[in-house]
């Protein structure tokens, strides 16, 4: 009944009857769309253009189908918002629009707020021509990391139960009916039934597209909000892979993509899969604000997967009913092209992660504040030049967008650097020239070799920069301080006077900064205000290694999630991408904060050695800490397995070391700056990693407990010796009895 097409697609043969004149089997095909969208909290406006959008999209590719993003009418992360009467009221009105122009033969499916019997829900509402068919709200929200839906969502309780709900007024008069169902339910239609999944259900132990699917669904919708964080894609993936390997049937799995007004980027990866072979999947990180996959599968292959595993269909024959709304509308056909799966998905490396998400996250900012570009302290080591690599990754990706005819790309481009309607960025570095401004802010404790490292970076870039020395600044703010209190602080008097030396620079660092972004575009005859970048990497502000209120302070800070490690990486990818040669002496330097005065030319401090731990070591103790949950004693007791070259003395003085400088520098994180959010186990206390900022850092009693496991731990080791001494002495002993008696009876 088949032909083979181009690239392996599956053919149905049009004739009317196959071999020996029989009819040829009539296939169930259908096309189903899935979309990533670039929605933005509140844009309503912008919000429902790009719904619309999709919709035209999945309609010119044929499909009967369609699935959108978590929340999308809304956006996401709208938080508290979501507590006020006009979010929902403007929800409607946006539904209402939606409805209007749609397409009548489509099944759509969106994502929205709805009250329900005085309760607020986040739901997905299917509708068909002007008709709304089910309204499902989601059952298990998400309540850790950065996710807080409880907060203003109630979850549905009641499995496999549907009511009734009074349709507000806006929707009555567009539907003439006056109900519409809501619950857990699933939609039957002639040919076929289609379930619904909302993204923290999916990874649930009892996940519903399970009992769905043993009740005969087949296509099962998941409109999540997702957010990237490093080696986190595969995860999802296999999850969704795995589910529908089990459960058999198509999988839809929307996804906003992009930066929707918070800490986190949605990385959209859309992607369809069919008995738990992927067949579809979008980009991952991307400019485009819709993005739009469909897919044609044959439906009796779900039946063909599902009826071969006789485990499964004893499972089906005893599954407990489900609730579905039935409607009369055929979506397949009897013939089509079908999809074939993908031979491999793509996952990006980390370091590709990190060249493409935050990047991707700083072009949304930037086009949605208004402002003309951005502003980078540069240092010359190796989080400023990470940070600075970002941007050029970003100058990239928006480089090769325009030349794609990106027109929504262009338009931004032209209305951030103010050029005339026909203006192409011709090279990356052209645009950065426009948009990125960079600055080397140096003391007499600052080395040459960071200062050229800082302006070959900024040449090879693009960037505006600048060389300032800013010793008048801090010379004056001392002299004044001397005049007024009656003492000058100077170098290795006391640790205060250390202290408030280095600190003096970094803040001064901070406050000139600000004052660049605001007037340096005007020094070159241009207008708008600039954003300021921090750089600071999640490590340092796990322990508070830096200085609060000090050029760490900024508007957004896209390595704030991202541990040293990943980074030296992300410079060597950075070094072979770009072509980027300066970083190969930035990646060669130890990272130095150069804030004490220079001993016979070289710099007296490294960071390592003012932290007295290794980043990795960091690393390791902030993942220990968040993702294992653990405190002093659970940590010293994790770490014996992973440090098995140190003591147990030594382990026990690193964890207290690192406890008391987290407990002492807590304090800072309440006023980091926003970072974007990559790692698990970040410190932003804004909402991922809620804890205390003030803490007895001595840590009494859980040091002291810390001190009698190590003593246990000696005793035991003690003991261990003797008692191996022991046994060896008793098995000599009998060795020498078994000897003689040897002896004895060969005598005999």
């Amino acid at each position: 009944d088949f032909v083979w097409g181009d690239q392996g697609t599956r053919i149905q043969i049009e004739s009317a009857r196959g071999k020996r004149g029989r009819k040829a089997r009539a296939m169930r095909c259908v096309t189903v769309a899935t979309c990533q969208l670039n929605q933005w909290a509140l844009d309503f406006d912008g919000n429902a253009k790009r719904i619309l959008e999709s919709i035209k999209l999945a309609e010119e590719a044929g499909a009967a189908y369609r699935l959108g993003p978590e929340l999308e009418i809304t956006g996401y992360g709208c938080n508290d918002h979501f507590h006020e009467a006009d979010t929902f009221e403007h929800s409607l009105e946006v539904l209402a629009l939606l409805m209007t122009e749609s397409p009548p033969a489509m099944l759509i499916d969106v994502g929205m707020p709805w009250i329900h019997q005085g309760a607020k829900y986040n739901c997905r509402v299917l509708y068909q021509n002007k008709q709304i068919l089910l309204i499902r709200p989601k059952m298990y929200l998400a309540m850790d990391g950065n996710y807080r839906e409880g907060r203003w969502f109630t979850r549905w309780m009641k499995h496999a139960v549907v009511e009734e709900t009074v349709l507000p007024k806006i929707i009555r008069d567009l539907t003439g009916t006056s109900k519409a169902a809501f619950g857990d339910g699933y939609i039957s239609l002639l040919d076929t039934s289609i379930g619904v999944e909302t993204c923290e259900e999916l990874f649930t132990p009892q996940a519903p597209h399970i009992r769905q699917s043993l009740n005969g669904v087949e296509i099962i919708g998941n409109g999540s909000g997702s957010h990237h964080e490093l080696r986190k894609l595969n995860l999802r993936l296999d999850a969704i892979k795995e589910g529908s390997k089990k459960a058999g049937g198509v999988y839809l799995y929307a996804n906003q993509q992009g930066c929707d007004g918070e800490r986190v980027y949605y990385d959209g990866c859309a992607m369809i899969v069919c008995n738990g072979e992927l067949l579809v999947q979008a980009s991952q990180f991307s400019l485009n604000d819709v993005e739009v996959i469909t897919a044609t599968v044959d439906l009796d292959t779900v039946t063909t997967y599902r009826t071969s595993v006789m485990s499964r269909s004893a499972q089906a024959a005893d599954a407990l009913p489900y609730h579905h709304v039935q409607h009369e509308l055929e979506i397949s056909k009897s013939y089509g092209v079908v999809t074939p799966p993908m031979l491999k998905a793509r996952i990006h490396s980390p370091q590709e992660e990190i060249a493409l998400g935050p990047a991707c996250y700083l072009w949304d900012y930037l086009r949605r504040t208004g402002l003309s570009g951005f502003f980078l302290p540069l240092s010359g080591g190796i989080d400023s030049s990470s940070t600075a690599c970002v941007v050029a990754s970003m100058c990239r990706l928006v480089h090769e967008a325009c030349h794609a005819g990106n027109a929504q790309v262009l338009a931004d481009v032209r209305r951030i650097t103010k050029q005339p309607d026909d203006y192409v960025p011709s090279s990356p570095q052209e645009l950065a020239g426009y948009i990125f401004y960079t600055a080397y802010l140096g003391t007499r404790n600052s080395g040459d070799a960071t200062r050229g490292r800082s302006k070959g970076l900024a040449g090879e870039i693009g960037s505006n920069h600048l060389d300032i020395n800013i010793d008048t600044v801090t010379d004056a703010l001392i002299t004044v301080f001397a005049k007024f209190v009656g003492m000058t602080p100077v170098w290795n008097a006391s640790p205060s006077e250390d202290l408030a030396l280095q600190n003096i620079q970094a803040r001064v660092r901070m406050v000139l900064s600000y004052m660049l972004a605001m007037l340096a575009p005007m020094s070159l005859g241009r207008s708008g205000g600039l954003l300021v970048l921090g750089s600071g990497n999640v490590d340092e502000a796990l322990v508070g290694y830096l200085t609060k209120y000090d050029c760490s302070s900024a508007d957004i800070n896209p390595i704030g999630g991202i541990c040293k490690t990943d980074l030296r990486e992300f410079i060597r990818y950075s070094i072979e991408t770009f072509k980027f040669v300066t970083l190969e002496s930035i990646l060669e330097a130890p990272p130095t904060a150069e804030l004490r005065p220079i001993e016979e030319g070289k710099a007296e401090q490294t960071d390592e050695e003012d932290l007295g731990m290794t980043y990795s070591e960091l690393t390791e103790f902030g993942k220990v800490r968040k993702i294992l949950k653990c405190g002093p004693v659970g940590m010293f007791r994790k770490l014996q397995s992973v440090w098995t070259h140190l003591s147990a003395d030594e382990i026990a003085a690193k964890v207290k070391k690192f406890f008391v400088r987290y407990a002492q520098n807590r304090h800072k994180t309440t006023v980091l700056t926003p970072a974007y959010h990559c790692e698990n186990y970040a410190p932003d206390d804004n909402r991922f990693d809620l804890r205390p900022f003030l803490y007895n850092s001595w840590w009494p009693w859980q040091f002291r407990k810390l001190d009698e496991e190590v003593k246990r731990m000696a005793s035991a080791a003690a003991v261990a010796p003797n008692r191996a001494t022991a046994a060896g002495t008793a098995v000599d002993d009998q060795n020498s009895k078994r000897r003689r008696t040897d002896g004895t009876d060969m005598k005999l």
